[in-house]
């Protein structure tokens, strides 16, 4: 099995204002995935999609080689899951709701929920209706983690979390898919959060993906250029233009921002008669504004 799950030509309509419009999407087995877009992107609902948790109207949705929601009850089976809001009961304490949630999955691990309970320092007696934020994600992590799934799917999981519980919860998951190489679908809002972490990249603007690619492909091939003395229109570039700017003063040169750039370009604007006088790399946060931009402006194909 090469991807943990292919999303294929989905729609999905909710209400008068949104859509999923023919969204596919590739998650690579052993992967972590980072899923990124603005609040109300779509992220939660495709989430939800590929969990069974919503009809589509149309396309196939396959995780870890089931059918979803033909063959949902296998898929589950199979993936830990940290929804956007919490959805434990409130009156159980930790101890039991651990206990409670051990009692759904054959894989339980009961020595590392316990471990995870100390690493995570959560009070084995406290009411969940009383745990703060940072002890609610950690407690959902532990849950999804100590059922040893084969795929994670993590709904903005440190969304509201303090520095130091984001670590841990994040430290948690690194060290599963160092030791199990299970495959991680996580999405958020936190641009550089995901950085870090992430061998994918996947963004969602308005229901459409507005591109999929490796981490490193996307952080080496978006770049901002500092040119000039190039013609006012410009076609068969190499790369791809994003956005091209005017200079602000007449000392500086205009500003492209690139995407499929290498190196051997740089000869690209000698062919013109332009001179390049800056290449700098874009931070993943930087090369994600752009791309919404470009997307909103022009209606770009997905890259």
């Amino acid at each position: 099995m090469s991807n943990a799950i292919e999303v294929r030509n989905l729609h999905y309509r909710a209400g008068k204002t949104f859509e999923l419009r023919d969204l596919n999407l590739t998650v690579p087995s052993g992967s972590i995935f980072g899923f990124l877009g603005p609040n109300g992107s779509g992220k939660t609902t495709t989430m939800q999609l590929c969990l069974g948790m919503r009809p589509a109207t149309t396309g196939r949705i396959t995780i870890l080689g089931h059918d979803v929601p033909q063959d949902a009850p296998n898929a589950l089976a199979r993936t830990g899951y940290v929804p956007e809001r919490p959805h434990l009961y409130p009156n159980l304490t930790v101890a039991e709701s651990v206990r409670f949630h051990s009692a759904f999955y054959t894989t339980w691990d009961e020595r590392w929920a316990q471990e995870l309970l100390d690493r995570f320092d959560l009070e084995r007696s406290t009411v969940v209706s009383r745990l703060s934020k940072g002890e609610m994600g950690k407690l959902m992590m532990l849950l999804a983690l100590a059922q040893q799934p084969e795929l994670l799917m993590l709904d903005e999981p440190t969304d509201g979390l303090d520095p130091v519980a984001r670590r841990d919860v994040l430290s948690a998951v690194l060290d599963y898919v160092s030791k199990s190489g299970a495959s991680v679908f996580i999405s958020s809002h936190l641009v550089h959060e995901l950085e870090r972490i992430c061998d994918w990249v996947g963004i969602l603007d308005k229901g459409s993906l507005v591109a999929e690619l490796p981490m490193q492909s996307f952080k080496d091939g978006i770049k901002r250029l500092r040119v000039s003395g190039a013609p006012p229109e410009q076609q068969d570039t190499p790369f791809t233009i994003l956005s091209r700017r005017a200079p602000e003063t007449m000392a500086v040169g205009e500003t492209w921002i690139v995407r499929d750039w290498n190196p051997e370009m740089a000869h690209y604007f000698e062919t013109i008669g332009a001179t390049l006088q800056d290449v700098v790399d874009l931070d993943l946060e930087e090369g994600f504004v752009e791309l919404l931009t470009t997307s909103r402006a022009g209606g770009r194909q997905p890259i």
